[in-house]
């Protein structure tokens, strides 16, 4: 039996004592937070969304890419009277359930411990990269951030090898950049250029149309190969001192250290040259960085255990609920709790693409549960170890 905490009376004296602080302040016909409240911005006048694009534009390079209006969108709709149509991009981005279930999702480690990063912090560390550089460049913050934090939305649980789980249901293939705008992203109706970024991110595929998708692919690399460098060493799986000399002579052996060693190495490269890219020696650091990561932590027996795992996890749950699409709900934005999704025939192409959405949405935890509940497995057949970071 378990017994509950009991409230003593001075934890419920202290307890509706802060509550009494929360009601605010009325002052001549609005309420301040403090009773000591006093800043303001000095002036009336407020800054409106033409004012912003006017600011921004005035300040930007040539060819960074304008806010105008409400955007580039398949959808159109009004102009926001405050926000430039890249910070709604943005602002819609933080608040949509894709992005806050990367926070159950792999970055490298199945089950991350308190310090080890998720999705969800690798998109916070691309985007504060790409802001860095972006800034720096006189390009367009609000796009570059929306693209950032977008990027990885499409990602499936398990990391890299979901990707691999999940192609042979559709006819193009899994690619998580693709499905994130397309599919993942898409009723958020996202302008183009946002969209654009995130489908492009990856360096498989072709260039982004912007300036501010190729920051965002430069810093997404950077981003992961320092942190999940990061991560192993503090699991112990590889230490400072096992990194190649070209890497440790120009950009050091901590994450601090080597961000900025790249971001300077962008920052000059694109000055001298007027295009988005990096200073050759840093370039080669960089891949030399990423190749490491790839023999000693990415394709290590224990990760290449995990991605067969996670291949079977997956399949068998996109097969399971393909053939019991009753089980798939209309609205997978909250994962099991919506109604059934009507209209689809057990074993269709309908019913496949929807379990491949449903699937691809989940996060680890939510995923290896529905493995146990679902189909009986036990915790010997989930997913361990850790997995390939991109």
């Amino acid at each position: 039996m378990r017994i509950l905490p009991v409230m003593d009376e001075s934890t419920q004296e202290r307890a509706q004592r802060w509550a009494s602080t929360m009601s605010g302040h009325k002052v001549a016909g609005i309420q301040l937070a403090h009773r000591d409240s006093w800043a303001g911005p000095g002036t009336s006048t407020v800054v409106d969304r033409r004012r912003s694009e006017e600011t921004q534009d005035a300040s930007m390079s040539l060819l960074a890419t304008r806010a105008a209006d409400a955007g580039n969108r398949d959808v159109d709709e009004a102009a926001d009277p405050y926000r430039t149509c890249f910070e709604r991009d943005r602002d819609r981005i933080l608040h949509a359930a894709a992005f806050r279930r990367l926070a159950g999702k792999t970055q490298v480690f199945v089950f991350p411990d308190d310090h080890q990063r998720t999705r969800l912090t690798h998109a916070l560390e691309v985007a504060q990269v790409a802001v860095s550089i972006a800034r720096a460049l006189g390009l367009n913050v609000a796009l570059t951030e929306a693209i950032a934090l977008g990027h990885d939305c499409g990602h499936g649980p398990g990391g890299h090898a979901s990707e691999d789980a999940l192609s042979p249901y559709l006819p193009s293939g899994y690619d998580h950049a693709v499905w994130g705008a397309d599919v993942t992203l898409g009723s958020l109706n996202l302008c183009n250029e946002t969209l654009d970024g995130i489908r492009n991110h990856s360096w498989s595929r072709p260039a982004p149309g912007t300036p501010e998708g190729e920051v965002v692919s430069w810093a997404d690399r950077i981003a992961y190969v320092c942190h999940d460098f990061e991560d192993a060493v503090a699991a112990g799986i590889v230490t400072p001192s096992m990194l190649p000399a070209l890497v440790r002579d120009r950009c050091g052996v901590t994450r601090s250290r080597q961000l900025g060693a790249f971001i300077r190495a962008m920052i000059d490269a694109t000055a001298l040259t007027a295009r988005i890219g990096m200073l050759d020696d840093h370039a080669a650091a960089l891949a030399a960085f990423r190749q490491f990561n790839y023999e000693q932590v990415y394709l290590r027996p224990a990760s290449l255990a995990q991605a067969t795992a996670v291949i079977s996890l997956l399949q068998a749950l996109v097969e399971h609920y393909a053939d019991r699409p009753n089980l798939l709900p209309a609205d997978d934005d909250v994962l099991g709790t919506a109604p059934p999704a009507p209209g689809l025939n057990a074993g269709g192409p309908d019913a496949l693409h929807a379990a491949v959405r449903y699937v691809s949405g989940m996060t680890d935890r939510f995923a290896c549960r529905q493995a146990m509940m679902l189909l009986g497995w036990g915790p010997e057949r989930l997913p361990q170890g850790i997995g390939v970071s991109d």
